[in-house]
C-alpha cells in the first residue's frame, strides 16, 4: 500500500512538471498556398469501375471470364486466376470481342460464347 502512495504521488509531481504548447493548423500563408496548388492542380480521372463481370462458354467448350468496363471497353481472361487482357469492344486487334453486358451471347476471338 504505502508503494502504491508513493507511485501515485511521484506521477502527479511528473505531470505538473510537463508543459506543452498545441498548435492548431498551418499559417495563413502554408493555407494559401495550398489552395492555390490545388486550384492548378489536373483534374483527376479516375479509371472505369466494372459494371459487370460475366463467364461465358465458347463454341470449342472454353470459358472466357470478361469483365465489363463503365467506359464501353473489357477486360478478359481465358483462366479465372489469370491476368485480364484489355479489349476495346467491336474494334479490330487481337483479341476481339463483340456483344455487351446485357447480351446473353458474345463473340470472342471469332467463336460464338453463351453466358
Amino acid at each position: 500500500m504505502k508503494n502504491l502512495l508513493i507511485i501515485a504521488v511521484a506521477s502527479a509531481a511528473l505531470m505538473a512538471c510537463q508543459k506543452e504548447t498545441i498548435v492548431q493548423g498551418d499559417t495563413p500563408e502554408e493555407v494559401a498556398a495550398d489552395a492555390a496548388t490545388a486550384a492548378n492542380a489536373a483534374e483527376v480521372v479516375l479509371p472505369p469501375s466494372i459494371i459487370a463481370s460475366k463467364s461465358y462458354r465458347c463454341k470449342d467448350n472454353s470459358v472466357v471470364y470478361i469483365d465489363w468496363l463503365s467506359d464501353g471497353s473489357a477486360r478478359a481472361k481465358t483462366d479465372k486466376a489469370g491476368r485480364a487482357t484489355p479489349i476495346k469492344v467491336g474494334e479490330a486487334g487481337t483479341p476481339s470481342l463483340n456483344g455487351d453486358a446485357t447480351a446473353a451471347t458474345v463473340t470472342y476471338n471469332g467463336q460464338s460464347c453463351k453466358a
